[in-house]
């Protein structure tokens, strides 16, 4: 398996997977998920055996904050550290950026309390309409 930055030829594949795990809400069409792709500034795949098994995305200002927007890994390849290795790689080695991020999805808290995140209580949010 490898992690690396997404490249313009993998964006249908990306989009089979947000489609088939449950993201089509927030993915739109392909062109919409070029889109965020193109507003975020640290977009990486997961690779094995050629086909795309994981994707994130980040916004940050490389400096001071980060917010992780997405991260999922095909079902069949889940609980074999392919998140894990996404998330590391979206957030670097900077030790001042503050990482933020919405742990919605069942499962989603307990993972990233491994990876170091903790519940906030000085976070604030506007839902969409």
């Amino acid at each position: 398996m490898q992690v690396r930055c997404i490249a313009a030829s993998d964006v249908d594949a990306v989009h089979r997977l947000l489609v088939t795990g449950g993201w089509a809400h927030r993915v739109g069409d392909v062109q919409d998920l070029g889109r965020l792709i193109s507003a975020s500034q640290r977009v990486m795949v997961a690779v094995a055996d050629d086909e795309i098994i994981g994707f994130a995305r980040a916004i940050t200002d490389g400096i001071s904050n980060g917010y992780v927007s997405m991260v999922i890994v095909a079902e069949q390849h889940r609980r074999r550290g392919i998140g894990q290795a996404l998330v590391e790689r979206l957030m670097g080695s900077e030790p001042n950026i503050t990482w933020v991020l919405r742990a919605g999805r069942t499962g989603a808290a307990e993972f990233f309390a491994k990876l170091g995140f903790s519940a906030s209580s000085t976070a604030m949010e506007r839902s969409r309409r």
